[in-house]
């Protein structure tokens, strides 16, 4: 068997997260002709199809997306591996989109941002505020706040707090 490259999983994670191989290329510092036979050499190897291309670009496969969260797990791992190596401490960077309902984006994710901030400086957060349930797995946010359960079996779902709601109504509609 031959020895696995694990550069394919880092133009793998690339390619997802930037949805083309310039970007990708960008990104890594790396040719796009390079990127197009790693996502190519990984397909065969794996015998599945990862990206569907497009004139929107690279857009991941079901099965490509499966393997696009394992290989960011990687990436993640070998990244606080070659920081452990130089002796350095691992820092919390880059943008996280979160996508919330109005009334959370409005009322509640605020303050939670401002401790954010504080804590991890090098996070930029993008705030996506939309009653309409995004699709995590077209990379439309990283993480949902939701008030359902999402459809999707392929996201990891976590309660995280209860939020007090009340029910207001003048007194004469409630009269009727």
């Amino acid at each position: 068997m031959k020895e696995f490259d694990w550069n394919l999983i880092k133009s793998l994670v690339a390619v997802a997260e930037t949805g083309s191989l310039s970007g990708a290329a960008r990104r890594l510092a790396a040719s796009q002709p390079t990127l197009g036979r790693h996502i190519a050499e990984l397909e065969a190897a794996l015998g599945v199809t990862l990206f569907r291309r497009g004139r929107r670009g690279y857009e991941l496969t079901e099965a490509g997306s499966t393997l696009y969260e394992r290989g960011r797990v990687v990436s993640a791992e070998a990244n606080a591996f070659s920081l452990l190596a130089l002796g350095s401490v691992e820092a919390i960077e880059g943008t996280v989109r979160i996508a919330a309902s109005e009334v959370v984006a409005a009322f509640v994710l605020p303050d939670m941002m401002a401790r954010l901030g504080e804590e991890e400086p090098g996070i930029e957060v993008e705030i996506v505020a939309s009653n309409q349930v995004e699709n995590l797995l077209r990379r439309d946010a990283d993480i949902a706040i939701r008030m359902v359960r999402p459809a999707q079996n392929e996201l990891v779902a976590r309660k995280v707090t209860d939020i007090p709601l009340c029910l207001c109504a003048a007194s004469v509609y409630l009269d009727r």
